[in-house]
C-alpha cells in the first residue's frame, strides 16, 4: 500500500487495486475487500500518526472529526467514525485469530476475512 498518502482518494495505489481486481473473486467479494483494504491503510495511517494503538476511540474519532471538517458535516464524522470502528473491530478479531498483528494483515489475509462471510 502507498506509504503516506496526501488525500484519502489515493489510499490503495494502482498495485492493490490491480491485485484485487485479478483475484478469481465475485464482484461483490472485490469491492467488500477494496473497502476492507482501504479502511486498513486509514487505520495504519492513525497509528502512524499517533504512534498509538488505534482501538483508542479517542485519536479515531479525533481523526475522524479532522476529516470530516473538510465538508462541514459532523453527521459525516459521526458515520465514518462508527464505520471505522465496526471495521476495527472485525479486522483486530481476525489478525488475532489469524496470529498476526493488525498492522500486518496483507490482501491476502482479508480475501481470507471475507471468504469466511
Amino acid at each position: 500500500m502507498s506509504n503516506h498518502p496526501d488525500s484519502l482518494s489515493n489510499l490503495l495505489n494502482i498495485e492493490i487495486i490491480q491485485e484485487i481486481d485479478n483475484l478469481d473473486l465475485p464482484v461483490m467479494q472485490k469491492h467488500h475487500l477494496r473497502i476492507l483494504a482501504h479502511c486498513l491503510q486509514i487505520l495504519k495511517i492513525i497509528s502512524e500518526e499517533n504512534s498509538f494503538e488505534y482501538q483508542n476511540k479517542n485519536h479515531l474519532r479525533e481523526w475522524c472529526d479532522n476529516q470530516s471538517k473538510k465538508f462541514d458535516d459532523k453527521k459525516f464524522s459521526d458515520l465514518f467514525y462508527e464505520q471505522l470502528e465496526s471495521t476495527s473491530k472485525k479486522l483486530r478479531a481476525f489478525s488475532k485469530k489469524i496470529g498476526k498483528n493488525i498492522e500486518d494483515l496483507e490482501i491476502d489475509d482479508l480475501v481470507l476475512l471475507i471468504e469466511q462471510r
